[in-house]
């Protein structure tokens, strides 16, 4: 199978070795990967913002250059997000209706496309690790019946899944709270890493990078005894 990989601005500029990584997984399922070298921004933070013409412009733009009737795999669950749900009210009944719906129907993140369309369960993997696996908000709004990466994680070698005791808080960045009120948003954070404490996890696994770019920066702020890593990053670790 051949896919297209779209990789998330913030991925590409803070994170590369997550976007490595996912190239990998993908490759070591044996599907072939197409990545656009022009591909930029789907326009999320300034959709959020307010600013709708400019996430209409940069829309305009990955529509473009995802025209082709493949899967669009992408490690960043906000960017499939945008994508299925804000896209429609910039682009439904438009000049780029058609085109639209043809990314949207493939638009897909990392686990999900593992997990439902390549049937995987065991990739090979191992960490070593106690883990609090944290599913992004945007997920579980998508389709909150299933937890993919968790079925992924599960069959990591060495990885222990910590199970907390209740529904876990929101890390605090969705809707880009961060931009809009810096004292919730780290209070948010903290009640995360307060739960992470008390199930004794030392790392915090998440699809979402933009949770885990949150949370890595209040835990250096504060030197709490936490690491945080990506999803791809643990399927991509420790191949024999």
């Amino acid at each position: 199978m051949i896919v297209d990989l779209f990789i998330p601005c913030y991925i590409d500029q803070f994170q590369p070795e997550t976007a490595r990584n996912t190239l990998k997984v993908l490759q070591r399922m044996g599907c072939g990967v197409n990545y656009n070298i022009e591909q930029t921004c789907c326009g999320q933070p300034a959709y959020e913002d307010g600013y709708r013409d400019y996430c209409k412009e940069v829309g305009e733009k990955l529509i473009h250059e995802f025209q082709d009737d493949r899967y669009i795999v992408c490690p960043g669950p906000g960017c499939v997000n945008t994508v299925r749900h804000y896209y429609p009210a910039l682009f439904h009944n438009s000049a780029l209706h058609n085109e639209y719906k043809m990314v949207q129907k493939h638009f897909i993140e990392l686990g999900d496309f593992l997990v439902n369309v390549m049937h995987a369960t065991d990739i090979g993997a191992s960490f070593t690790a106690r883990a609090l696996v944290l599913d992004g908000c945007v997920c579980k709004s998508d389709s909150p019946a299933a937890n993919p990466q968790l079925a992924l994680l599960k069959k990591v070698r060495n990885l222990v899944i910590a199970e907390p005791s209740d529904i876990l808080p929101c890390c605090g960045i969705g809707g880009g709270l961060d931009r809009k009120n810096e004292a919730l948003t780290v209070k948010m954070a903290n009640d995360l890493l307060k739960v992470a404490g008390e199930v004794g996890a030392d790392t915090l696994i998440s699809n979402d990078p933009l949770c885990l770019m949150h949370l890595q920066g209040v835990i250096s702020k504060q030197h709490a005894p936490f690491k945080t890593i990506h999803l791809a990053d643990v399927l991509a670790s420790g191949w024999e």
